[in-house]
């Protein structure tokens, strides 16, 4: 009996520690990628109390009036896929809210817009066919939902479970429905900077303003890879084949993480560049500033019509 009881301690012992809740306040999860993302929004935060979880900093708090976290996914799909799924072990989550900025990938939308897509796609989920004469020979089927290959590459999909639904092939992860119906009542009355704030400005030596007023425009596909994308013909492929309208590196592998666990998540993205169709070079170092801000004010605007 002793013997056995050791045994059964010394299992229990091996077993991965179940993480700690830090608190049970039911909460709302803005989810930027990275540092000006996220300093867009900081300030917003009320009552704020910092956590530190593996040498990332989340902050607990309220957001117009609701109650929060505000973190940062870091760059690129492991870390949004990583810590996407820390944050739903450690806090209790109702749903992710991601702000952020993007590539811009349809020819309709210009730097400054943000984007509210209802679904997101991993477009680099994917197989290098081998050569076969004057095209291409994948070494899987290709299945009719398979967006079209770009030369060697073939996309396709993610195989992805939940309590709900069993194991299948997914190219692109939906936005909750309800979530995507408020934006659509919010969003589109929230006004859009035009110009980049005073003191970057000051910094470039000229006022930096876009030659329109930026918009928000809401529908279609996102795509997201571990990749920073910055080719003209690639952009077009992708508003091609997927339908897309703008590119991450973090928003798909958020809305998988969340569609595993059965979370509503809705991402909202201003672009901050063209993906390769800028102009003479890319323009995130001169836009991107203002595109965080852009989002961040319409996320502020969504968190505050979200129901308690």
């Amino acid at each position: 009996m002793i013997r056995i009881m050791i045994m059964v301690l010394g299992l229990l012992a091996a077993l991965p520690a179940q993480a700690q809740k830090l608190d049970d306040v039911l909460r709302t999860v803005v989810m930027t990628a990275y540092q000006p993302e996220w300093v867009a929004l900081v300030d917003s935060i009320e009552q704020a109390r910092e956590h530190r979880i593996n040498g990332s900093l989340l902050l607990t708090g309220t957001l117009a009036g609701k109650p929060v976290v505000l973190m940062q996914s870091g760059v690129s799909v492991v870390n949004a896929a990583m810590n996407t799924q820390l944050v739903l072990d450690r806090f209790a989550v109702r749903r992710i809210v991601f702000s952020g900025i993007a590539g811009g990938v349809d020819p309709g939308l210009a730097i400054g817009d943000v984007l509210v897509a209802e679904d997101w796609g991993q477009y680099l989920e994917g197989s290098f066919a081998r050569r076969a004469g004057k095209g291409w020979a994948p070494p899987h089927e290709v299945d009719a939902e398979a967006p079209a290959n770009w030369f060697l590459l073939h996309p396709r999909g993610t195989v992805v479970a939940n309590d709900a639904s069993p194991p299948r092939r997914i190219y692109r992860f939906p936005v909750d429905p309800d979530l995507l119906a408020l934006a659509r009542q919010v969003v589109p009355k929230v006004t859009l900077d035009r110009c980049v704030p005073a003191m970057t400005a000051m910094a470039a030596g000229s006022a930096l303003c876009l030659p329109r007023n930026p918009r928000i425009a809401i529908g279609g596909t996102g795509v997201t890879a571990g990749i920073y994308a910055d080719n003209a013909e690639f952009r077009r492929y992708l508003h091609k084949a997927w339908g897309a309208r703008v590119l991450d590196m973090e928003s798909a592998a958020v809305m998988q993480v969340a569609y595993a666990n059965q979370v509503p998540a809705i991402v909202f993205r201003s672009l901050s560049d063209l993906a390769g169709a800028d102009p003479n070079r890319n323009q995130l170092a001169v836009f991107g500033h203002l595109a965080a801000v852009n989002s961040a004010r319409v996320v502020r605007a969504y968190v505050a019509a979200l129901p308690d």
